[in-house]
């Protein structure tokens, strides 16, 4: 049966590699089981319902990549618009979880009105590569700075902003202790490496009393706090449509970045600019159709993940790996007790260390043209800089525009560039604040 649905003959593969390069995925991204309610609880959201929206989108999104598009990539929720979600809409922005919620379905409606219409391409298209890898740097650089400042090893400082907090505590002890460990796994190619770390700290975190065991294995816990929670009217506010804007453009760069380049890695692609492939089109429509059930089940957005790499490294090479995926998110529902073990100084390495391995896109960035390398750098820092991926966005699209205008260069910008420029100085003309 399983020779049959999958074509793993076809492929060159058998049910055992499926199976391995499976299990492979779901530990190299089980990480975000633990990482994403920690984000997310910070908004007052449910830490446990948070956890079983994480296995069940994750769960979902992966099921559907499997038995839609045939193709061996996980999915979950994603890291960074977890933070945006968390820090930016509503931490300094000041909206409610559940109109955020509200933001993540309506991104995910156009995100699919997108891809069934083309324009998602289009926009792929129109969009530097430059600009494209800052997004992904800038993305790691925020991730970085509420990795430091959660561990305590970024403070604030009076007199220069920011400073460094004080090395001989726990927090930030175990938290360089762990971004080591992982760091040095994942050289040695060990499989879920960030996750080994996160375990590893908790256990000594337990160990040495400076967090609470609350056990292992336990009953799924109710979903309830969060399940179709979202309030959709409240994300409908004019003032938090930049919001929107920014969850549909980090949305499109991330998955579709994330499923051209596993893909090609395992051979499903066929050759040509456009990618145009049977498998692709699903393979789009799968992430788009995950985000809208994911913020019905209560989390932010959910998307292709690139560890998927690994599992196709070990093999994998249709939808049976993303089933097998989906199948152990599933069974890590009742992990809850171990997920509600983990102290933030646990979690934080893991976002350090998913940070550097976001800025390596810095190396497509063209240094040797102004035009291309000045929007770049203040898309990546603006984003840690005024603690949020939107501005960044913003003064990398506008400042990309008037460069290309002022250097007698406004050819070479896309219409894609220039509406998106257009959209984020409307934003800050009439939504300063916003």
């Amino acid at each position: 049966m399983l020779e049959q649905f999958f074509g793993l003959r076809a492929k060159g593969t058998s049910v055992r590699v499926e199976l391995l390069a499976g299990l492979t995925t779901f530990l190299t991204m089980a990480y975000i089981i633990f990482v994403n309610p920690d984000i997310l609880s910070t908004t007052g959201m449910d830490r446990d319902a948070v956890f079983v929206a994480t296995c069940l989108a994750a769960a979902l999104g992966s099921l559907v990549m499997a038995l839609w598009a045939n193709w061996p990539i996980g999915m979950a929720p994603g890291m960074g618009l977890n933070a945006f979600f968390a820090f930016t809409v509503v931490g300094a922005l000041g909206y409610s979880w559940q109109q955020a919620l509200g933001a993540v379905f309506i991104s995910g409606v156009i995100f699919l009105l997108l891809t069934l219409t083309g324009v998602r391409r289009w926009l792929i298209e129109g969009i530097p590569r430059s600009m494209r890898s800052a997004i992904a740097a800038g993305i790691g650089m925020f991730l970085a700075i509420i990795a430091l400042k959660t561990a305590g090893i970024v403070v604030a400082n009076p007199a220069t902003l920011v400073g460094l907090g004080n090395l001989t505590q726990t927090a930030p002890l175990l938290t360089i202790a762990g971004f080591f460990v992982i760091a040095a796994l994942d050289h040695l190619r060990v499989p879920g490496a960030i996750l080994i770390g996160i375990l590893v700290i908790t256990v000594v975190s337990i160990a040495i009393g400076a967090s609470a065991f609350g056990g292992i294995v336990s009953p799924p816990p109710p979903i309830t706090p969060t399940l179709l929670q979202l309030d959709i009217p409240g994300a409908l506010q004019t003032g938090i449509l930049h919001v929107i804007l920014v969850m549909v453009l980090v949305e499109v760069f991330d998955a579709t970045g994330t499923l051209i380049g596993v893909a090609k890695r395992a051979g499903l692609l066929t050759e040509g600019p456009q990618h145009t492939n049977r498998g692709l089109s699903r393979a789009l429509m799968a992430d788009s159709t995950a985000i809208v059930a994911g913020s019905m089940l209560g989390t932010s957005s959910t998307t292709a993940y690139i560890e998927s790499a690994s599992g196709v490294q070990a093999g994998g090479r249709t939808g049976l790996t993303a089933l097998t995926v989906a199948v152990l998110f599933l069974l890590a529902m009742f992990l809850s007790p171990l997920a509600g073990s983990v102290p933030a100084h646990a979690t934080a390495p893991a976002l350090l260390y998913v940070a550097t391995l976001m800025l390596r896109e810095f190396s497509e960035v063209v240094w040797d043209d102004a035009t291309e390398a000045a929007p770049a750098v203040l898309t990546a820092i603006a984003m840690p800089f005024t603690y949020s991926i939107a501005n960044g966005l913003a003064f990398g699209f506008v400042s990309y525009a008037v460069l290309k205008l002022l250097t007698g260069r406004a050819r070479e910008v896309h219409p894609a560039t220039w509406l998106v420029a257009a959209l984020f100085v409307v934003r800050f003309v009439f939504f300063p604040q916003g």
